[in-house]
Order: structure tokens, then sequence, then C-alpha cells
């Protein structure tokens, strides 16, 4: 069963209870751009109204990455301004939101680069298996990205609030054994292997009793969340002065450049 896209760059498709999500921009490295964005929300709504669908995995197309960020290259044409920003987190936030509150089990099938914004779509996944090339990272902090609330929030309730400072302090890249030291990830694989392992995984989901999975998703859900912590409006200022800041028009400038950003903390 197809799955309309509203873009090339995301591919869908549903078979025997299994829906497959592809990131198809192998040429950028899977790099998430504006309307896969928008194209990862929508097909995830037209997936939920799948009755028979019993679990879902997110892959990446080619065997260089998982997804290896946002699209960088477009921040200057569509993150800079205060409005842009605004289209932009928006479909961001739709697509974490729609990911992270999706009712059926969802697989991350990692090889590759797996980082940034790449990492973010992980982490809202309920399971995540990688192989033994695999890399993980959140370069935030060398681009002068602001970090929101949420992600930092998920990516928190995984690793726990001094792996979370670690990652984030220095935007360094972890491989796959440090992640599954940390739970960032459930299995390590061989690249060889990805495939079946991944296919025999979600075969044993599809197995199982929907409404019972569905139960034991939920309550966790519930279990983790938090329902008075918000984002404070003092995190939401900070993360928009660093989108405001001449350190975030460096970083960005800086990396399509190919050097070392020279930030200056205004």
């Amino acid at each position: 069963m197809e799955i309309n896209s509203p873009t090339k760059k995301m591919l869908a498709t549903i078979e025997n209870g299994i829906g497959w999500i592809t990131f198809n921009a192998p040429e950028r490295r899977n790099a998430m751009s504006l309307d896969m964005w928008q194209g990862l929300a929508e097909i995830l709504r037209q997936m939920r109204e799948v009755d028979l669908l019993r679990v879902v995995v997110l892959k990446g197309a080619g065997d260089k990455a998982f997804v290896s960020g946002a699209d960088i290259s477009e921040f200057e044409e569509k993150r800079s301004s205060k409005e842009d920003r605004k289209i932009y987190e928006a479909a961001f936030d739709d697509a974490h939101k729609t990911l992270s509150n999706f009712p059926k089990p969802v697989i991350a099938m990692i090889q590759g680069f797996c980082v940034g914004g790449g990492l973010a779509i992980a982490l809202n996944t309920d399971i995540r298996i990688a192989t033994d090339n695999s890399v993980f990272g959140i370069p935030a902090a060398r681009l002068g990205l602001g970090y929101g609330f949420e992600a930092i929030k998920t990516l928190e309730s995984i690793v726990g609030p001094s792996h979370a400072k670690d990652i984030l302090f220095t935007a360094r890249f972890l491989n796959t054994e440090e992640a599954l030291r940390i739970g960032l990830i459930n299995f390590i694989v061989g690249r060889e292997d990805l495939e079946n392992t991944v296919n025999d995984y979600v075969q044993r989901i599809a197995a199982n009793a929907p409404l019972t999975i569905k139960a034991v998703k939920s309550t966790i859900a519930e279990v983790v969340r938090d329902p008075g912590q918000e984002s404070p409006e003092y995190i939401d200022k900070l993360v928009n002065e660093c989108f405001l800041s001449d350190d975030y028009k460096e970083g960005r400038t800086a990396f399509l450049e190919k050097r070392k950003a020279n930030f200056k903390g205004s």
C-alpha cells in the first residue's frame, strides 16, 4: 500500500501491517529540508488512519546516513528571519509532536550518520537499532543554534542529565558502543545484518496483541511525562536569542565555507 507523500524526498509504504518511511535524499546524506519535515508529519498522519498497521520503521536511503541533521544549506533562506523561523519551527515541532504521539511502535533503523535533527527524530522513536559504523551527535553548539526545551527534555529523559550535557556542551560525535552504553540506542548489529534484524524485530512486535502494545506505549508515555513541566518563558527567550545572534550567522557561514567558526558570544 502506497502512502501519498508531498515530496519525493520522503517515501512511504505499508506492507503486511509494517509501515516503512524512508528519508530519501542520499545525495545530501538525508539532511532534513523544510519539505521533509512537513512530509514526515503528513505521512504519519495518513498511517495513523490505517487500522491494519502494527509498527512503523524509519530509515535513510543509501548506506551513509539515517539522517545527517537539518539541511543547513537552506537556513539562510528559510531559517534566518523571525518569520521564516516561525514557519520552519512550526514544521519541525509538528513532525516531532506527530512522531512522539504516534500510537503504534516506531523503530529507527540506523546506519551511518544520525546527528542533529536526525538524532532528534531517532529519540522520538520507541526503539533504535543501529549498525556498528553509526555515528551520533548534536552539533548545535558548533553552529550557534538554540536547542529547544522539548528536544533537550527528550534527550535527557533517555540518557540522563549528565550525558545530555556532555553531548550538547561538546557537540562531539559518539560511536555506536558509547551510544549503547548510555542508552541512546537499544541494539548494535553488523551492517550486513541490519535489514534482517529489523525485519525479525518488527515481525515479533506485529505478532503480539495490538491493544496490549498500545496500552503499554501510552502508559510509558504518561510515566515519563511531567505535566507541570513546560518550557519557561526565559528558556524560550534564550533559544530565540541564539537565532538572533551574530554567532548564529557565523556558525552557518563557517559550516558552508567548511571552516572553524569564530564565536564571540554575541
